[in-house]
C-alpha cells in the first residue's frame, strides 16, 4: 500500500511539473526512479495514465479520473505533515514564493527579508519576474501580485495597495508641445509594458478619461525596463510611485498632467487551491501584513 501512495504522489508531481525531469527533481529523485514509479503504478492496476511520445504528455482518460483523488490524497498528507510540523514556537520548513522583480526597496520586500533573519530554520527561495508564474507548475507556495487578480482558481488575500504616476524625461517633453490636456497626451508616444493593457484611465474630481495607449516604438516586459526606456526620452509611461521618487525629487523625471491621478492598484498574495495553505505560508502572511514595531 505505501508503494501505491508513493506511486500516486509521484504521479501527481509529473502533472503538475510537466515533465518527468522536472518531476524528478521537485522530488529530489532521478528522471530514472520518478518513471520506475509510475511504471510500478500504472503495471499494478493495469492501467496506462499518461499518453506519451517524444515531444509530448497528456492524461488518458484514467489519468484525467484518478487526478482529482491522487490530489486530495497528497493535499491530506501535506496538511499532515503541516500540523505535525507546528509544535514549536520557532517555525521550520520552506517556502517557494514569487513576486514582481521591481520594488527593491519597498516595505514588503524588506518585511520579507526580516522574516528570513527572524526566523533562520525556514528556507526561502524567491523568484523574481514581471511575468505571471504558473504557481502549480512552478511548484509556489506563494506569489505576490498587482493590480487586478483574473485567475479564480487561485486563492487570494490583498495585503495593500500601491500608487502609480504618469512621467516621462525632460528631454522627451522637450521635443513635444506642452500636455494640458488628457487629449494632448493622446498624442503622446508610450513605452508599452507587455503585461500592461494599452488603455489608460485618469481621474480628476469625479471625472474620468479613457484613452489609447497604442501609439508606441517601444515595447519592453519589465517596469526596471520601462523607468529606464523613460528616462532615456523614448515616451510616457505610468510607473509604480516608490519606483520613481528619487527621479521626481531631482527631476530627472517629471509628472505628466499632476491635476489627474490613476486608480490605485490592489497588491495581492495568491496560492494555488489544489491543497491547504501551508501554516508556515499563513504565518509569512501575517507578518507581511502586521504593522512594523515602532
Amino acid at each position: 500500500m505505501i508503494d501505491d501512495y508513493r506511486g500516486l504522489a509521484v504521479f501527481v508531481a509529473i502533472v503538475e511539473a510537466g515533465s518527468f525531469s522536472e518531476a524528478g527533481r521537485r522530488l529530489k529523485l532521478s528522471t530514472s526512479v520518478v518513471s520506475h514509479h509510475l511504471s510500478r503504478l500504472e503495471a499494478k492496476m493495469g492501467v496506462t495514465l499518461f499518453f506519451r511520445s517524444t515531444r509530448s504528455m497528456s492524461l488518458t482518460p484514467e489519468g484525467q479520473a484518478a487526478l482529482g483523488p491522487a490530489r486530495r490524497m497528497v493535499a491530506a498528507g501535506e496538511e499532515a505533515l503541516d500540523l505535525l510540523g507546528d509544535t514549536s514556537e520557532e517555525p521550520v520548513g520552506s517556502l517557494k514564493i514569487t513576486m514582481p522583480a521591481f520594488g527593491e526597496r519597498t516595505r514588503l520586500r524588506q518585511r520579507l527579508w526580516e522574516f528570513s533573519q527572524r526566523h533562520p530554520m525556514v528556507a526561502i527561495s524567491l523568484h523574481s519576474s514581471d511575468k505571471r508564474d504558473d504557481l502549480v507548475k512552478g511548484g509556489f507556495d506563494l506569489a505576490i501580485r498587482l493590480g487586478t487578480l483574473r485567475d479564480s482558481s487561485l486563492k487570494s488575500r490583498k495585503i495593500g495597495t500601491f500608487r502609480r504616476v504618469l512621467v516621462a524625461s525632460p528631454d522627451y517633453l522637450a521635443t513635444r508641445a506642452p500636455i494640458r490636456t488628457v487629449e494632448d497626451l493622446q498624442d503622446c508616444e508610450f513605452v508599452s509594458i507587455a503585461m500592461l493593457p494599452d488603455t489608460l484611465t485618469l481621474w480628476r474630481q469625479g471625472q474620468s478619461a479613457t484613452i489609447s495607449t497604442e501609439n508606441t516604438r517601444l515595447e519592453v516586459d519589465t517596469i526596471g525596463t520601462a523607468k529606464s526606456a523613460v528616462l532615456a526620452g523614448l515616451g510616457v509611461q505610468h510607473l509604480p510611485h516608490d519606483e520613481v521618487l528619487d527621479e521626481l525629487a531631482s527631476g530627472a523625471l517629471i509628472q505628466v498632467l499632476p491635476d489627474w491621478s490613476l486608480p490605485e492598484l490592489g497588491i495581492y498574495a495568491v496560492w494555488p487551491e489544489i491543497g491547504p495553505q501551508k501554516k508556515l505560508t499563513r504565518r509569512l502572511l501575517d507578518f507581511l501584513t502586521e504593522k512594523p514595531e515602532a
